[in-house]
């Protein structure tokens, strides 16, 4: 059983992006989803990418060469939402903590994501809390507990990204806690514009 683990999320549909899959655009040369995976790597064992039957492909290409075991968690029913693949994802760790990042979350910092490992430790998730919203697709959750909490949630049919959190025993990180840390960390690309804005932050 590894320890730490990361969860890369990214079965969505990219519906702002033009068509495209975000997941493996390219960004400054490199695969988004390579970027978010290569900022995890320095603070996780593995690496599990949870995606869409017909995104597998083009996503392990991206991955070629990681320097980390990764394994793949398909969406069974895809289009079910972020919760349905956090569920997915944390089913195929065996790892006791992970990391649950969005693929478009190039910025993510891997110093950030080790203080919510430590901030996890003996508890269900650490989840940081910015401002009035909860960063769920950035946080850390002991896989089992989260797992079967989406289980629940998704059962009775509550679609709300936050729902199986209020199941857990959680700390929510604040923004005091936050200032140390790299602001951007929480930045989505969600559009061609944001794309082109990032590569230019990164060349």
């Amino acid at each position: 059983m590894t320890t730490r683990a990361g969860v890369v999320l990214a079965g969505g549909r990219s519906t702002r992006f033009g068509g495209r899959d975000k997941a493996v655009a390219d960004l400054a040369g490199v695969p988004m989803i390579r970027r978010v995976a290569d900022r995890l790597a320095p603070v996780v064992d593995s690496l599990v990418v949870n995606c869409r039957t017909d995104q597998r492909e083009a996503v392990a290409d991206a991955m070629a060469g990681y320097d980390r075991p990764v394994s793949f968690a398909i969406d069974p029913d895809p289009d079910e939402g972020p919760m349905a693949g956090i569920r997915t994802g944390l089913r195929a760790t065996t790892a006791a903590y992970a990391a649950v990042v969005a693929c478009d979350m190039p910025f993510v910092d891997p110093a950030l994501v080790a203080h919510l490992f430590e901030r996890a430790d003996g508890r269900d998730a650490a989840v940081p809390r910015p401002d009035e919203w909860f960063e769920t697709t950035h946080a850390v959750y002991r896989a089992d507990a989260m797992a079967d909490a989406c289980e629940a949630a998704l059962d009775r049919g509550d679609r709300k990204i936050i729902a199986p959190l209020f199941e857990l025993d959680y700390v929510a990180v604040g923004p005091d806690e936050l200032a140390d840390f790299d602001a951007r960390s929480f930045e989505n690309v969600n559009t061609r514009e944001e794309l082109a804005a990032a590569a230019d932050r990164l060349e």
